[in-house]
């Protein structure tokens, strides 16, 4: 259910961007008011980012993951009543909040549901959906574009949103314990090993005290440098395609479907290789910054490679390669809060990192459509990119390092209290 929530989560996402240049033309858009309506649903997005991760801590995954995904749904059918600058940008703005608590809520219904020795390819498992909706969404739209007409895809992906909300608050549980039909045995296997940060013989931290550690924020700063590269992707390079190579609509709906289905890939191999490693090395924060550092850099030198190159297959072939990349760490930043942060916790700490990381769903792609109106090239802007990527790495590989509880809060100090 949440690999299925992921796919149809993107469908919608490659769907805008597929039809970025016709409804730019329809509206009659400039570059930057294209990148304002690009970063419009990333506001709302990052603000309940963190506040749907916290909502799944306090009323569980279900309700909040269910509730999410219908009134995403309405408000992605909303998109195709849009008639100018104005409506689309509101309606957009007011998807992202609905959407918003998606992907960290996966990650409290993962960690809820999944031992640490399989937590991070379940992450990848989990959000593979996404660039696999990213590749179905391209030719879709592009055939529906060209044959009918771009808001009917709106439509579609609202009902198949519908239903999927419909499936999950019939069949899914919070937790396992609350599923009959789990075998007691495979129950005992989850619940033995669900809290990677174990509560007992520590003391209970609020909230506050992961968001001021390093290790939090700088995998969040690399967070960040994969979303800008995502995003940047996610939301011009059809346009860069349409415009600076001069593809037509239904190659050019092809030619992006590529990177999201090597994407795919590289998602399912993430936390694979993660896990991996850690069962080799019995490292587990190595077996995190590995994966982080060595795909960034990956990531940076493909994707400001990419705006250099003159034709359409080398830009194309090269975007692949910097995705595929970008990708392989995508399980790994969900994996290092739930290997540091106490289980009723994960949700707001997830959502507080996904909020930081999604800064970059704003400044993306209004900075591009600036980049672009005013120098005339798409170049800058993957070279931005790639430097950011490169940033992260080098964060994540000095200053992302295990966490340790204190045995007692200072209250529980002040009152000779242990735990």
């Amino acid at each position: 259910m949440l690999f299925l929530a992921n796919v149809i989560n993107y469908l919608d996402r490659s769907a805008f961007s597929i039809a970025a240049p016709m409804i730019s033309k329809g509206f009659t858009l400039t570059p930057s008011e294209l990148g304002m309506i690009f970063s419009s649903f990333f506001v709302g997005y990052a603000i309940f980012n963190f506040v749907g991760g916290f909502m799944s801590d306090l009323y569980g995954p279900k309700k909040v993951f269910g509730g999410s995904m219908t009134l995403w749904s309405i408000f992605c059918g909303l998109t195709a009543v849009t008639f100018n600058f104005a409506s689309l940008f509101i309606v957009r703005l007011l998807f992202g909040f609905t959407e918003g608590p998606l992907a960290s809520t996966t990650n409290k219904t993962i960690n809820n549901w999944v031992p640490q020795k399989t937590r991070a390819r379940a992450v990848g498992i989990a959000f593979a959906g996404s660039p696999l909706g990213g590749a179905v969404a391209g030719p879709i739209v592009g055939l529906i574009a060209v044959h009918s007409n771009w808001k009917v895809s709106f439509v579609v992906i609202t009902l198949i949103g519908l239903v999927w909300a419909l499936v999950w608050m019939k069949a899914v549980t919070d937790k396992p314990s609350q599923n009959p039909k789990i075998p007691a045995a495979e129950l005992a296997e989850i619940e033995r090993d669900t809290t990677v940060m174990p509560v007992e013989g520590k003391a209970k931290v609020p909230l506050t005290y992961y968001a001021k550690k390093p290790t939090i924020l700088f995998t969040a700063l690399a967070f960040f440098a994969y979303n800008y590269i995502l995003y940047f992707f996610l939301t011009w390079f059809p346009s860069y395609l349409a415009d600076a190579k001069h593809l037509s609509i239904s190659k050019m709906s092809v030619a992006t479907t590529i990177p999201w289905v090597v994407g795919t890939v590289g998602l399912l191999l993430s936390g694979w290789a993660s896990d991996y490693l850690f069962k080799l090395t019995n490292k587990l924060m190595f077996s995190r910054k590995v994966i982080i550092v060595g795909g960034l850099i990956g990531a940076a030198v493909c994707i400001a490679a990419t705006g250099m190159v003159t034709t359409a297959v080398s830009a194309v072939v090269l975007m692949t390669i910097g995705i595929f990349f970008m990708y392989l760490t995508g399980a790994i930043y969900w994996a290092v809060i739930s290997d540091n942060v106490q289980s009723d916790k994960v949700g707001g700490a997830s959502g507080f990192v996904h909020m930081l990381a999604n800064i970059s769903g704003i400044i993306a792609p209004t900075i591009t459509g600036f980049i672009v109106q005013f120098t005339g090239s798409f170049s800058s802007a993957f070279l931005l990119a790639g430097i950011l990527a490169v940033v992260g790495a080098i964060c994540v590989a000095l200053w992302v390092k295990p966490l340790t509880l204190p045995s007692q809060t200072s209250e529980d100090a002040q009152l000779g209290v242990t735990q």
